[in-house]
């Protein structure tokens, strides 16, 4: 599975579509560690069209989570999709990340 990068107001984005799981997990991190090595450490990632996301996934990004404290990069987590915050809200994880609306609230956020 291809994830587009691009920026948006000076920051990386790893856009994800569809299903995130343990055979595209190494894809989405290749893809969220390019964007951050090739920026300013800073990354967004747009979860706003994934229809399913498993625990490989989840591990992928605490991963970059604990990346990105470690330096003086940020982390933004687009993700409107109730079905797909409950996740983050089941696992406790919605305590670690900021789950944002949308790409340009992310932004804002991490301005």
């Amino acid at each position: 599975m291809p994830f587009a990068i691009s920026t948006f107001n000076g920051h990386s984005v790893v856009r994800a579509d569809g299903e995130l799981d343990v055979s595209t997990a190494p894809a989405l991190r290749q893809a969220i560690t390019t964007a951050l090595d090739e920026g300013d450490g800073t990354v967004i990632v747009d979860l706003t069209t994934v229809t399913f996301m498993d625990s490989t996934t989840l591990g992928v990004l605490i991963g970059i989570h604990n990346r990105v404290r470690q330096g003086t990069g940020a982390l933004g987590l687009v993700c409107p999709d109730d079905k797909i915050r409950r996740i983050f809200r089941i696992t406790g994880l919605d305590k670690v990340f900021t789950l944002h609306d949308t790409v340009p609230d992310a932004a804002g956020a991490l301005a």
